[in-house]
């Protein structure tokens, strides 16, 4: 299975595309397992000087590019959660739909994470700080290292969330 991790933003939209290995690797407690592997992650940035329209548009073209390419089977998205600038919780809301709208017209399935979800899928703690998710998701998946942009390490870890509530 390949998922699409997205993790939503005008500004910044975290991307990436993991799929369960073809060979078993051996866990730290010895079992043979298959571990998600990352095929593709970046973080898509929309200049501030355009206008938010053009914004939009940039997202959608670069989500059904992503699409077309790497062909993935779900749509993992970070759900909102509500913060004190309802400006930019809309907008990001729009830039939201804009990639579930990509989504749906390719045919995919979609799973939706709330931040609890992706701490307890990533670190086993639901109180998890950033920084924690972060060094978790260095873990579980072979990653450069020097790949620091938040938005695509959130985008594998609701990819990473996405397997661990779907499965195979």
């Amino acid at each position: 299975m390949r998922i699409l991790g997205i993790d939503p933003g005008f500004g910044r939209l975290g991307i990436a595309i993991l799929e369960k290995a073809d060979k078993k690797v051996t866990s730290l407690k010895g079992y043979d397992v298959l571990k998600e592997q990352v095929i593709f992650s970046e973080c898509f940035k929309t200049s501030s000087t355009l206008d938010f329209e053009e914004r939009l548009r940039l997202i959608g073209n670069k989500v059904k590019k992503i699409i077309k390419e790497y062909r993935p089977e779900v749509l993992a998205i970070e759900t909102l959660f509500l913060n004190t600038n309802q400006k930019t919780v809309m907008r990001v809301a729009e830039a939201r739909g804009v990639v579930i709208y990509e989504a749906v017209l390719a045919e995919l399935r979609i799973f939706e994470a709330t931040p609890l979800q992706i701490k307890i899928a990533t670190t086993g703690y639901g109180r998890a700080n950033k920084m924690q998710i972060m060094k978790m998701v260095k873990i579980l998946v072979e990653i450069d290292k020097l790949k620091t942009s938040d938005d695509e390490l959130d985008a594998i870890a609701i990819a990473l969330t996405a397997f661990a509530h779907i499965g195979r």
